[in-house]
């Protein structure tokens, strides 16, 4: 059996596990393909979860992959082309969720996981501000206003994906520690990703606390354009490490709170990411000349720990 049939027969298996149905099979597997093909380390988390749970965390990433695939396009369209697009999709996701069905896939398949774990409308809404920031919005003066950013494209990822987990509490008290985690995740990525973020023209990290170390973005140019961070960089970006490892020691509780099954999946991703942050340490803060990345060899120790936790759950549920 080659790689292809042995994904579609896969795709099959968790379809039919959570019961989808059959005239949406085609829209969660164009999901589980943009999952798989643009977030490999996400793909494979999934891997982690019940066959079950699968297809909605595929819809979710689908959309929320497709949305910002057209904010960061580089190809012709200006940025109020782009606008138009996003505006346009955010009416047809809008319309689709008044009528409970719609022929685009992604939206359909996005539709029905919505509609069957009961998730809060109001957080596609607010997904999609932070989506429409990101087509004029350059940097953010403030840590209040990175926060009102971060809410949009983090925190309601996790309150998205929380239904879907399941919790052993009720939601409203997993609910802070979901978005946390949301947020800790997109800080590091912010953290890994300073060099690339530059080369679109964007800062994610609150200049006024830059500037309590002598830094601005001409100086985060200067280190992109070198490859080197000076002094004063490190400095700065040694705070925003530091605060965020805070969000994630806040967040961790939460883990806790989860279904059995979905524990396993969440705390690698906690791990791995959080490991992120000791490689940017590691490398001095070398985040310019290159994306630092826990080892494979790492990862897949942590991964093997999780796979041996799934099993064991798994023991338990069955007998």
């Amino acid at each position: 059996m080659d790689t292809g049939t042995r994904s579609s027969a896969a795709a099959r298996r968790e379809l039919d596990a959570a019961r989808i149905p059959e005239h949406l099979h085609a829209a969660y597997q164009r999901c589980r393909a943009l999952n798989a093909e643009h977030g490999r380390t996400y793909f494979l988390a999934t891997r982690l979860l019940a066959p079950a749970q699968r297809p909605s965390v595929h819809a979710l990433y689908g959309f929320a992959r497709w949305v910002d695939d057209i904010v960061d396009e580089t190809g012709p369209r200006t940025v109020h082309e782009r606008q138009q697009a996003v505006d346009r999709l955010d009416g047809e996701l809008r319309a689709a969720l008044r009528a409970g069905h719609s022929r685009n896939p992604i939206i359909a398949a996005l539709v029905d996981t919505t509609s069957r774990h009961a998730i809060d409308t109001a957080l596609f809404t607010d997904f999609m501000a932070s989506m429409r920031m990101d087509l004029t919005v350059r940097d953010y003066p403030t840590r209040a206003e990175l926060d009102a950013y971060v809410h949009g494209s983090a925190a309601v990822i996790g309150l998205q994906l929380l239904p879907v987990l399941g919790t052993v509490s009720p939601a409203a008290e997993a609910a802070p520690y979901a978005a946390a985690l949301g947020e800790a995740f997109q800080l590091t990525n912010f953290l890994r990703d300073v060099g690339e973020d530059l080369d679109r023209g964007r800062v994610y990290l609150p200049l006024e606390e830059l500037a309590a170390f002598g830094v601005d973005r001409e100086r985060l140019a200067w280190c992109r354009r070198t490859g080197r961070p000076e002094g004063r960089v490190r400095q700065a970006l040694a705070d925003q490490v530091a605060r965020t490892r805070a969000l994630y020691r806040s967040a961790e509780p939460g883990i806790a709170l989860l279904s059995a099954r979905s524990r396993p999946c969440v705390r690698t991703a906690f791990t791995l990411y959080g490991e992120i942050l000791d490689c940017i340490v590691e490398s001095g803060y070398d985040v310019f000349r290159r994306r630092v990345a826990v080892s494979g060899s790492r990862r897949f120790g942590v991964a093997a720990a999780a796979i041996s936790a799934v099993a064991a759950v798994s023991l338990r549920t069955r007998w």
